[in-house]
C-alpha cells in the first residue's frame, strides 16, 4: 500500500513538474517573439493560446493577452485639424488651404472596437486575479484614455471609482510587485490630471477639473489639486476665480511657483497691476534666479509707469 502511495505521489510530482516546465517553455518562447516582433507579432497569439491551455492563471500570460489584443486593435491614420495642437501633439505636417488658412495634420491611433473590447476583458481578468495591483488598474485607465481621445468620459468615471475605492482601502496597493507608499496614489492621479489637461479639449478640461476637485476632497493637504482647479479657471478666462484657488494654495504653500506664475498671468490679463505686484514679489522671493530676474524686470517696468 505504501509503495502504491509513493508511486502515486511521484507520478503527481512528475505531472506538476512537467506542467511547470511547459509553462516556462511557453514563457521563453513568448519573450523571444516579443523581443523580435513586438507584443502583437506573428505567432504570438498561438503561443499565448497554448500557454493559456497549459497555465490558465499565469500572470505574465494574462498580461501578454492584454498587450497582444490592445496592440492588435490599433492602427494609425492621418487627420486634419485647424488647431495648432491636437491631443497634446504637434502636427506632422502643415499646409495652406485654398483660402490661405493653415491646416495641420496629425497621426493618431484608431481602434478596432471588437479587438479593443477583447483587450478590456483581458484587463478585467488581470484585475480580478490580482485586485491589489494598482498598475493593472492604471493599465485599464490608460486604455480608456487612448481610445476616447478628446472625450475621456469613461476614463474619468473609471478613475473616480478608483479614487473612491482607494479611500476605503485598509491595505496598501501593489505596484510592479512592490508596495506603494501613501504618497504614490495622489502623485499618480496628478499625472492623470495632467494627461487630461494636455489633451486640450473642452471635455478633457472638464475631466481635469472634476478629477482635481475629487482628489482635493480626499487629499486636502495636497495643494497640487487646488492649483489645478485654479488653472482650469485660468484656461476658462475666469481670472478672479482662478486667483481665489491660487491664493488658497499660496496661503498654505507660499513658495508654489506654478500658482505664483499662473497668478501673474491672470493679473496681467485682468490688467490688475496692484495684484500683479503682489505675486511678482512672491516670484522674486521664492523663484529661481531666472524667475527673480524676470520678476524684477517686470516690477521695474510697472514702477516706471507710475
Amino acid at each position: 500500500m505504501n509503495k502504491l502511495l509513493l508511486a502515486a505521489s511521484l507520478l503527481l510530482l512528475h505531472v506538476c513538474a512537467y506542467a511547470q516546465t511547459e509553462s516556462e517553455r511557453y514563457e521563453q518562447r513568448y519573450d523571444l517573439l516579443v523581443a523580435k516582433l513586438g507584443p502583437a507579432g506573428i505567432g504570438i497569439e498561438t503561443v499565448l493560446n497554448n500557454w493559456e491551455k497549459a497555465d490558465s492563471t499565469n500572470q505574465k500570460m494574462l498580461l501578454g493577452k492584454f498587450s497582444y489584443l490592445f496592440t492588435k486593435a490599433q492602427s494609425t491614420e492621418v487627420v486634419s485639424k485647424s488647431e495648432r495642437k491636437y491631443l497634446g501633439m504637434d502636427p506632422i505636417l502643415s499646409l495652406k488651404d485654398s483660402l490661405g488658412k493653415d491646416v495641420y495634420y496629425y497621426q493618431v491611433n484608431v481602434f478596432d472596437d471588437e479587438l479593443y473590447g477583447q483587450a478590456m476583458k483581458a484587463a478585467d481578468r488581470l484585475m480580478d486575479a490580482w485586485p491589489d495591483r494598482l498598475d493593472y488598474r492604471f493599465l485599464k485607465a490608460n486604455a480608456y484614455i487612448a481610445y476616447e481621445k478628446e472625450s475621456p468620459y469613461m476614463a474619468l468615471a473609471y478613475l473616480k471609482s478608483l479614487i473612491e475605492e482607494n479611500a476605503g482601502r485598509k491595505s496598501p496597493w501593489i505596484y510592479e510587485d512592490a508596495q506603494a507608499d501613501k504618497e504614490f496614489f495622489p502623485e499618480a492621479l496628478q499625472e492623470y490630471c495632467y494627461s487630461f489637461y494636455t489633451i486640450g479639449s473642452d471635455e478633457s478640461y472638464e475631466a481635469f477639473f472634476e478629477l482635481s476637485q475629487l482628489m482635493a476632497r480626499y487629499f486636502p493637504d495636497n495643494m497640487d489639486f487646488v492649483s489645478n482647479m485654479g488653472t482650469y479657471y485660468l484656461v476658462s478666462k475666469d481670472y478672479k476665480q482662478a486667483l481665489k484657488y491660487y491664493d488658497k494654495v499660496l496661503k498654505k504653500k507660499p513658495s508654489d511657483m506654478t500658482s505664483i506664475q499662473n497668478a501673474v498671468v491672470a493679473c496681467r490679463r485682468m490688467q490688475n497691476v496692484k495684484s500683479e505686484r503682489k505675486y511678482l514679489a512672491l516670484m522674486a522671493e521664492y523663484g529661481s534666479e531666472k524667475d527673480k530676474m524676470l520678476a524684477k524686470g517686470r516690477l521695474d517696468a510697472l514702477n516706471a509707469k507710475k
